[in-house]
């Protein structure tokens, strides 16, 4: 019988992480399920859960975790519970968690309690909110770790994880990105309805340290965005608290020059992502997979801080209203050679490479601390 994997997703970003390791799992004979929950399941941010139930031969697990406005700690304690009810019948033989979201936290404290085994996909970052606390968490909690990149894995190894239980593979949705979308940038913007030719994307989430600033943050941004007379396509936040204060600016956006999306599906997003004169904000993709595409950034804020650096990346305050501008006028549609530092596209494959050895699945289930 072959081995059960599941993945547990809560945002269309970690999907989008998730997604090529299952399918080649899938292709190497692995049965594939899916435990959908967090904002896939919310309308406002483009109910994706839609996009994990195209995951063609996989048993999709649907749990509704939150209502708008809901405390992160209730968040968590409500899926802890779902997720352990769900265990409680089904019994995989790995789940695989990535990140620092709440769900994910919430998984890998089930799977830990429970001693299932759990792989946690991109530990050992930093940045500059309570994700890294989650993140760091999460790797204590999970019994083997697929980083994506040597600091990465080194900072796993301070932490006390053996390093026979830690793996880099490089960042996962870069397999998407090295490899043709599938879809042409026409096709792009029909299904999303973008009129512009040349154009930027803008993605600003809420900083959860920083929620009774984040709405000024926003409004300085985005001011200077309008005021540069360039188009952008602006992908909604994620619903972190602070999400409302961003909301209200991103409404009072000149609609003839700022397309607001909900979501996208990540191949086309990929297409959209290549084409762009410059990707601004605070999310990972431009730290990640703007320059893995060789395409300029504006890493605003400290959401990223520490995460990564390079020549395509331009750090700023959303207040550096000049940093903001010269940005816009010198970067904008100025290419770079590709930073592989968070790997080449092959992830996906690495990560089968260790499934499929025997002595991943001999590991004990009880953790020790590995102090060399």
């Amino acid at each position: 019988m072959a081995r059960r994997l599941l993945f547990v997703t809560g945002t269309r970003a970690d999907y989008g992480k998730l997604e090529p390791l299952a399918l080649a799992a899938q292709q190497a004979g692995f049965a594939i399920g899916f435990f959908v929950t967090g904002m896939h399941m919310m309308g406002r941010y483009g109910e994706t859960r839609l996009e994990v139930r195209r995951f063609p031969g996989a048993e999709i697990h649907e749990f509704h975790n939150q209502r708008e406005g809901d405390a992160q700690e209730f968040i968590l304690s409500k899926t802890v519970l779902g997720f352990s009810d769900f265990l409680h019948e089904h019994r995989p033989d790995l789940v695989v968690i990535h990140g620092d979201r709440v769900e994910a936290l919430a998984a890998s404290i089930v799977c830990a309690m429970k001693y299932i085994p759990s792989a946690h996909i991109e530990g050992g970052e930093v940045s500059g909110t309570i994700d890294e606390s989650i993140r760091h968490c999460n790797t204590k909690l999970c019994s083997a770790h697929f980083v994506s990149s040597e600091p990465a894995r080194q900072r796993v190894l301070a932490l006390g994880e053996a390093a026979a239980n830690v793996f880099n593979i490089g960042s996962p949705e870069l397999d998407t990105h090295a490899r043709p979308s599938g879809v042409t940038l026409q096709q792009v913007k029909e299904r999303y309805a973008i009129p512009f030719d040349d154009y930027g994307i803008a993605v600003f989430h809420p900083v959860t340290s920083e929620a009774a600033s984040i709405g000024a943050q926003a409004q300085s941004l985005f001011g200077r965005l309008q005021a540069s007379g360039r188009h952008f396509v602006v992908i909604a936040p994620n619903n972190d608290p602070g999400t409302e204060d961003i909301f209200r600016v991103l409404e009072g956006l000149p609609p003839e020059r700022f397309r607001l999306i909900p979501s996208m599906r990540f191949a086309y997003f990929s297409e959209l992502m290549r084409h762009a004169s410059a990707m601004i904000g605070n999310s990972s993709a431009g730290v990640r997979e703007a320059p893995f595409l060789g395409v300029p950034s504006l890493d605003v804020g400290t959401r990223q801080n520490r995460r990564a650096s390079g020549p395509s990346i331009t750090p700023c305050s959303a207040f550096d209203v000049d940093v903001i501008d010269r940005f816009l006028t010198e970067s904008w549609g100025r290419r770079l050679a590709p930073d592989t530092t968070f790997g080449a596209g092959d992830a996906a494959a690495r990560f089968v490479q260790v499934l499929q050895q025997a002595s991943f699945w001999e590991r004990p289930l009880q953790k020790v601390f590995a102090d060399d």
